[in-house]
């Protein structure tokens, strides 16, 4: 598991921008009488909704991203869910993982069709419970017997390592919010607006952009912050889509209850 992929997602479709505003209009009905019409009019203007007000009025894509990236990159916390290529395995990554500025996270990831593991972290020290297909799938090419050592030793239990070993390196800079959302900053967008629509229950802009074949949409929240929602890939490098959610939400990075594997202490 690698970030490398995921951040270029992020990264490639985030520069994405776009949308116009929709408006609603109220009408007015005609009567028989000046008096009748007066009233109609009158009743109209107490039943009609008032006209939707156009979000982000006179900004450019462009623009609309640049607000996006700051509030998001601004965020103590957040949630990541999607799909995302693995360019090693030519597989698809799956994630769904809450982490925070403080390099803490908690979630799941996994390679389709090869399993999965649960993974906290919290302080100096990475937690992970992995089940037999992803340990069988990272274990391809070690002898049979050894394999199926790890497996009972390890599958369906919680296991602890030192997040400053070599080994889970990748995986706890992949929990620092700041180090995944950091190159972000320095994103530039031509993107163009698009529709009104919602994501998970939240009003939302989308914003275009291609670059030569590939196209890209991004979801832009529309009411509070302007916080990115989704950003979907139509890229044939990096074809995906990853949602953002809990915002600023504690992460559940707590100790595994019962029995842990010290896997330091095994060597």
């Amino acid at each position: 598991m690698r970030r490398t992929a995921l951040a270029a997602l992020c990264l490639a479709a985030v520069a994405t921008a776009g949308l116009t505003g929709c408006g609603g209009e109220g009408g007015a009905n005609s009567g028989t009488s000046s008096d009748s019409a007066g009233q109609n009019t009158a009743k109209e203007r107490k039943s009609s909704p008032e006209p939707k007000e156009e979000p982000f009025a006179g900004l450019t894509g462009g623009e609309i991203a640049e607000r996006a990236l700051k509030a998001t990159t601004g965020a103590s916390s957040l949630r990541m869910k999607g799909d995302v290529p693995d360019e090693e395995t030519g597989g698809t990554i799956h994630i769904d993982m809450a982490l925070n500025e403080q390099g803490e996270c908690a979630g799941t990831m996994g390679l389709e069709g090869q399993g999965e593991a649960e993974l906290i972290k919290t302080g100096d020290t990475l937690y992970m419970k992995y089940d037999e297909a992803f340990l069988r799938a990272q274990s391809k090419g070690e002898p049979e017997a050894d394999v199926d050592a790890a497996v009972a030793l390890l599958a369906g239990k919680w296991t602890k390592t030192s997040a400053k070993g070599a080994d889970a390196g990748d995986i706890a800079g992949f929990c620092d919010l700041d180090l995944v959302l950091g190159d972000l900053e320095d994103e530039r967008s031509e993107a163009t607006r698009g529709k009104t629509t919602t994501v998970d229950g939240t009003p939302a802009i989308t914003l275009e952009e291609r670059e030569g074949r590939d196209r890209y949409t991004v979801y832009v929240a529309t009411e509070g912050e302007p916080y990115l929602l989704r950003i979907d890939s139509a890229s044939a490098a990096d074809p995906g889509s990853i949602s953002f959610a809990d915002y600023d939400e504690p992460v559940p990075a707590d100790k595994p209850a019962g029995d842990v594997l010290d896997l330091d202490a095994l060597g």
